[in-house]
């Protein structure tokens, strides 16, 4: 478990991070109800983090839908390809990469084509958001993260006094990346070869130009050796896993040695994870969001990322948190997000899980980073349970959904089984017609209301 990028972008790259960090495009549409835009290292959409969840093989791409990824129109660009590469020579120049550079980078460099099958994949999810966080938030990433805290710690308590992010969430993203370094969770793809690769082949090139480029720049100002700049499919790397553009942006040169390397330098990945965060809007001192009890007969239309609440009105509504403890700051405002419906947790989300939400944008990962921190911190587990009763929707429940939503008159949007911002809201005003509690929880339960 970045660059700034728009939402769908992000999570494109990663799953391969398409914008951002691995299987979390996927992962998102899959497990999570809102995925809002993140930037970070990445909202990668690579997800290395999440590459343990990825098939053994990819599953048939649909490339029913695009132009650009029919088969004819791949074979087209792949014949193509040195064409495409050499006509970017003038833009790498613009951007201080050399000719000479640049054809010594680029001598013989022949396209992925495995890659295409991973750009318009669906891997199909069976475990709801609540598994999901239970199973990155391990107590094996819990003892490790607190090894690697001790080991690294006069780097992260540096670290945090120059950039004043907590040091937890930086361990965090870390292990959920990629379990602290793994080279499993890192990837083995030449992050040239990718971007190249999806820069002249698929329906990602524009997007995917300016990674190439990026991943030119960094080589050739020799902050990372070329044959070191290893990830994901859609060009993640390192331990956190930062796409080549979000590197130019957030990347520090934190031992001193006059590179920015976020591969073999640990200050250099721990101070750029978290110069990362502190960019995308990281609060020092304060927690990423609370779990909190919702009291009976509670007013469900509060259910929503737009109404942002401070804790002192929270409370005024009988919310209280899980732990029995008063909120630390009555003044902190947040909006409450229940990811598993009413039968699961229930939190109030302050800002900085807006923040990692820019560094991956899926509720599930953000959820996860928090409550990983918290743990390593020496935190306890979450006070509710996850419902066990319930499973994932199918892509095709997903996608059954929103065809019937849009049917009904709701403006959902694309209807491609991502259970997006409209969707939820489309689903919560079902519910509060048909007389269901309105959490705006995309689940069985709804769909076959909406089949009666």
């Amino acid at each position: 478990m970045a660059v700034k990028t728009t939402r769908s972008t992000r999570m494109a790259a990663r799953t391969g991070r398409t914008g951002a960090r691995g299987l979390a495009a996927a992962f998102a549409a899959a497990v999570s109800l809102v995925a809002v835009a993140p930037a970070g290292a990445q909202a990668q959409v690579t997800g290395s983090i999440f590459s343990g969840f990825q098939p053994q093989q990819p599953p048939a791409p649909e490339r029913a839908g695009h132009p650009l990824m029919q088969p004819e129109a791949i074979a087209q660009a792949q014949a193509n390809f040195p064409n495409c590469i050499a006509a970017l020579q003038p833009l790498a120049q613009s951007k201080g990469v050399s000719p000479a550079s640049f054809q010594r980078l680029t001598a013989g460099l022949e396209p992925d084509m495995k890659i295409m099958d991973y750009l318009d994949s669906q891997p199909e999810f069976s475990k709801t958001l609540g598994d999901y966080v239970t199973m990155l938030v391990s107590q094996t990433r819990i003892t490790k993260g607190r090894e690697m805290l001790e080991k690294y710690k006069p780097i992260f308590e540096k670290v945090e006094k120059a950039y004043g992010v907590d040091r937890y969430v930086v361990a965090a993203i870390w292990g959920i990346e990629t379990s602290y370094g793994d080279p499993k969770g890192i990837g083995t793809r030449s992050v040239l070869r990718s971007t190249a690769t999806l820069a002249c082949i698929g329906r990602r090139q524009d997007y995917f130009r300016d990674e190439f480029i990026a991943t030119l720049q960094i080589i050739d100002r020799g902050d990372v050796p070329a044959d070191h700049m290893k990830g994901s499919w859609a060009g993640a790397f390192g331990p956190t896993q930062f796409m080549p553009t979000s590197f130019l942006r957030y990347a520090v040169d934190f031992d001193g040695d006059g590179h920015r390397n976020v591969v073999d330098s640990i200050p250099d990945v721990i101070a750029s994870t978290a110069n990362n965060l502190k960019l995308d809007g990281w609060q020092f001192g304060q927690t990423w969001g609370y779990e909190v009890v919702l009291p009976q007969n509670f007013d469900y239309r509060y259910v929503d990322r737009t109404k942002r609440y401070s804790m002192a009105q929270w409370a005024s509504l009988g919310i209280r948190r899980a732990n029995g403890q008063a909120f630390p700051r009555p003044s902190d405002t947040g909006f409450l997000l229940l990811p598993s419906g009413a039968k699961g947790p229930a939190f109030i989300m302050l800002p900085n899980f807006g923040a990692i939400l820019r560094y991956n944008p899926a509720d599930a990962y953000a959820l996860a980073i928090g409550h990983l921190a918290d743990r390593l911190r020496g935190g306890g587990d979450f006070v509710q349970a996850w419902p066990k009763e319930e499973r994932a929707l199918s892509r095709t429940e997903r996608l059954e959904l929103q065809t019937r939503l849009s049917q009904m008159g709701y403006d959902i949007g694309n209807i491609d089984g991502i259970l997006g911002q409209k969707t939820r809201v489309a689903v919560q005003d079902f519910q509060t017609r048909a007389g269901m509690i309105p959490d705006g929880y995309p689940n069985l339960d709804v769909l076959a209301r909406m089949r009666q």
